[in-house]
């Protein structure tokens, strides 16, 4: 029901933003660092902290350094770590079986994580493309991405993650009735404690250029991932994968990308109730931080600016690569 108010002068909307207090008052969203969740990149050597370079203030630590980024995000507040693994080329096969090996370097940063900081939340990625010499999230066969194949090893990929220490499991891959039999299979294993943060709604979207390039994808993508990633289009669409996603057994459910995607967060929030996420992907804070580096845009206003947007539109919480930097803000540092 929308408010009536009465006529001017007995009204004067102005009143309420007169000062910092009031303002604060009437304040119907706010932010904490308990709203992020950080995404965190590693990768195989020792004694490494490496810049991408296409996203300036993120890096790519070994195992060994992964536990202070771990002890940062603990100390900061942060709702929780997220894992990506950096895979070269090398690394990479059309069989993909690094990708539920029990000591790939996600696998062994969560256990290096766990042994120091037990009740951090850690969560992880699951999908192939970071082990897949094509660079897609499921086997290619004769040019198609098959679906059900994919399904297996995902299960396999979820189960050793959920044996290694994670906390929350995000199938990222897009690939029909994985959620289902992610849980079945978590379940089956004894990890009935381990969640699901769905990627329900992700959109074949080139807000992802960064990314690729923080995981080693770039220029391993053949084609595009548009018979399984969502059309930018649609908005309906993504409520029939929620439902879908909720009924099978996600805990939680994604919409990615995030800020271009705040309507269907909205819709999401507004249709199910469910705890609802966004990632503000790789592109978006590639651009914010490039603006600001040019003189553009002021880093630290936009920055929280940006983050309230997704609290605006119903969000629960948000990956976000600011993540830090926000909580920072926020702490007043």
């Amino acid at each position: 029901m929308q408010p009536i108010n009465a006529p001017f002068p007995a009204t004067r909307l102005r009143r309420t933003r007169q000062n910092a207090g009031i303002r604060g008052l009437v304040r119907e969203n706010a932010l904490s660092a308990g709203d992020f969740i950080w995404p965190v990149f590693v990768r195989a050597g020792e004694d490494i902290v490496e810049e991408i370079p296409s996203m300036p203030g993120v890096y790519r630590r070994s195992v060994d350094r992964i536990v202070e980024a771990a002890q940062e995000a603990w100390d900061l507040g942060l709702g929780a770590l997220c894992l990506f693994p950096y895979t070269g080329l090398e690394e990479r096969t059309e069989e993909c079986a690094g990708a539920w090996d029990p000591d790939n370097h996600v696998n062994r940063a969560i256990r290096a994580i766990k042994a120091v900081l037990p009740d951090l939340v850690v969560m992880t990625d699951v999908a192939l493309d970071t082990y897949n010499i094509n660079g897609h999230d499921g086997f290619v066969v004769d040019g198609e991405i098959v679906n059900d194949r994919t399904v297996e090893a995902l299960v396999k990929m979820a189960v050793e993650q959920a044996r290694a220490g994670a906390d929350i499991i995000g199938p990222s891959d897009m690939m029909d009735g994985r959620v289902g039999a992610i849980r079945k299979g978590l379940e089956e294993a004894g990890f009935d404690k381990v969640m699901i943060l769905s990627y329900a709604a992700k959109y074949a979207s080139a807000f992802y250029g960064p990314f690729r390039d923080a995981v080693g994808a770039s220029g391993a993508l053949t084609g595009d991932k548009k018979t399984y990633q969502m059309d930018y289009a649609n908005s309906d669409e993504a409520l029939r994968l929620v439902a879908r996603d909720l009924a099978e057994g996600a805990d939680m459910v994604m919409v990615k990308p995030g800020m271009p995607y705040l309507d269907i967060c909205r819709r999401v929030k507004d249709a199910f109730g469910a705890p609802t996420f966004a990632y503000q992907v790789s592109g978006e804070y590639s651009m914010l931080k490039a603006a600001a580096a040019a003189g553009m845009l002021d880093e630290e206003r936009v920055m929280m600016e940006s983050l309230m947007a997704f609290k605006r539109a119903g969000c629960d919480g948000i990956l976000t690569y600011f993540a830090p930097a926000a909580a920072r803000v926020l702490a007043g540092d």
